[in-house]
């Protein structure tokens, strides 16, 4: 008996297209491949599970670019059938045969050319929305997502796992700057989410993330000596010190990472429950960037005015940050008919240093007189606890100088901001006291992808990244790829230009809020 294996027809996998079958060709390999798979499944009566689901994928994958082809080739002969006239000044040629990546594999299919001066194009690829990139949407999406959450190497890992091939870990790279490209459009754009609450909470806060130097850029950048393997994987690493040098020991105080700071802006409301009480949080959406501050408190205003909570709407809107200086600035500024309430967390944590400098770290006296103290906030009797710390720090003795100065820090950093820290009020109407959202994202948004071991970031790239996280992070995922597509074609056909997704350089950090 024959092999049933031997009966699915190949499909072009190799780097070097082939030429491309005809509709009729690729009907009748279709159907020869089904009816082999379906005798190739009667045959198996001898496997276990396992083997018969891991021999079957690869020949569903080449049934999937066999139909993956038809389609394409059936759109080719329609377009030809409707006999579109060479437009002026161009000539026509082909079908010339190309290679496109696609989830199932990489399939080949012949088109239609206009050459002309400057350039031609592929009618059919603009009319199916397909770029010059020579991937696929689907992978495209696929790839770009799994890349918003795991490293570029691990990406290639598990595409390959899953799908048995994926594109390069460069054009994974470009592919996302690619799509960087269009977050900015896609966040301007994007509607308001519909059944919000009566109370818009904003929490804003910031996390660094691991840069590299300019003396890290010049080496990455700069002319690639020879670079001699030693046999033995156990001298690799001697060989590597030998070739970069010994790194400069650090002193006391100096960061590892270089690390430059990301905003992170988490947005949500909240709505009167039937108990009286605020249930949410509702419809949560969370930006980020590597800009100015001030840029991520202008997207909050431009967001929140978009949810119908303008400065004129007379609505409720709060905002919890942790006292930075410059968020208290801008959100003076862009957000004046707000609440903005200081994390009641990060007073507790300055409670608990203002301790330390009096008692005994680890002591009863310690957590007996912070538990005393951070009653006191909850309270909302913020004044007794700076009139606390003004007792304390006249009672120290002059050879305490050092413990004088934090406790005059945190002093003054709370009377700085005793107006944003009225817990007792805000308790009282259920409102947010704490930054536990903005927390939980700077965890998962930011640090889990780009403040891991080994990673050095440049800003401009990392922007692109982290905005995509975001998107996905908001699960918005597909209507941002449906958005990118359709803006894509929309070009192309008004440029009558097969345009390239893929980007090589990164755009500069966004700008807007900032003139």
């Amino acid at each position: 008996m024959e092999d049933p294996e031997l009966l699915l027809p190949s499909t072009e996998t190799s780097n070097a297209p082939a030429s491309a079958l005809t509709v009729a060709e690729l009907q009748a390999s279709i159907t020869q491949a089904v009816s082999a798979l379906l005798v190739w499944v009667l045959s198996c009566q001898s496997l276990t599970f396992f083997a018969f689901e891991t021999q079957l994928v690869p020949r569903v994958l080449a049934i999937g670019r066999l139909c993956l082809q038809l389609f394409l080739q059936m759109r080719e002969a329609q377009w030809r059938a409707q006999a579109v006239p060479t437009p002026r000044g161009a000539k026509r040629q082909g079908p010339i045969v190309r290679q496109l990546g696609t989830f199932f594999g990489k399939v080949s299919y012949a088109r239609t050319y206009f050459y002309r001066t400057g350039g031609g194009y592929y009618p059919l690829d603009i009319e199916l929305g397909l770029t010059g990139d020579g991937f696929s949407w689907l992978l495209t999406s696929c790839a770009v997502r799994l890349a918003s959450k795991v490293s570029y190497a691990q990406t290639v890992v598990l595409l390959t796992l899953f799908l048995r091939w994926s594109p390069a870990q460069t054009s994974l790279e470009e592919l996302v700057l690619g799509l960087g490209r269009h977050t900015a459009a896609w966040f301007e754009q994007a509607p308001a989410p519909s059944g919000d609450g009566e109370v818009l909470v904003i929490q804003i806060d910031s996390k660094a993330t691991p840069t590299a130097t300019g003396a890290e850029l010049a080496k990455r950048r700069g002319p690639r000596a020879a670079r001699p393997q030693p046999g033995s994987p156990r001298h690799r690493g001697r060989a590597a010190r030998l070739r970069w040098g010994s790194p400069k020991r650090r002193q006391k105080g100096d960061k590892a990472k270089h690390g430059k700071m990301a905003t992170i802006v988490v947005m949500y409301t909240l709505r009167t429950s039937a108990d009286g009480t605020l249930e949410g949080p509702l419809n949560k959406r969370v930006y980020a960037s590597y800009a100015p501050k001030r840029h991520a408190v202008a997207i909050a205003r431009r967001e929140a005015d978009k949810r119908g909570f303008s400065a004129a709407s007379g609505k409720s809107l709060q905002l919890v940050t942790d006292g930075d200086n410059d968020l208290e600035r801008y959100i003076d500024e862009l957000f004046p008919e707000a609440e903005h309430t200081i994390d009641i967390f990060h007073a507790v944590e300055y409670l608990w240093e203002a301790g330390a400098c009096l008692y005994r770290e680890g002591s009863a006296e310690l957590t007996e007189w912070v538990d005393v103290q951070k009653a006191a906030l909850y309270d909302g009797r913020v004044a007794e606890v700076i009139a606390e710390l003004t007792k304390r720090i006249k009672q120290l003795a002059a050879q305490q100088d050092s413990a004088r100065d934090r406790l005059t820090t945190i002093q003054e950093y709370l009377t700085k901001r005793q107006a944003k820290m009225d817990y007792k009020r805000l308790r009282a109407l259920d409102w947010e006291i704490g930054s536990g959202a903005v927390e939980g994202a700077v965890r998962y948004v930011v640090a889990q992808r780009f403040d891991c071991g080994g990673m050095r970031w440049i800003k401009e790239r990392a922007e692109a990244l982290l905005q995509l996280r975001c998107i996905e992070v908001n699960n918005d995922w597909e209507a941002f790829i449906t958005f990118v597509h359709d803006r894509t074609q929309a070009q192309a056909q008004e440029q009558h230009k097969n345009l390239s997704l893929k980007s090589a350089e990164p755009l500069p950090l966004p700008t807007y809020g900032l003139a």
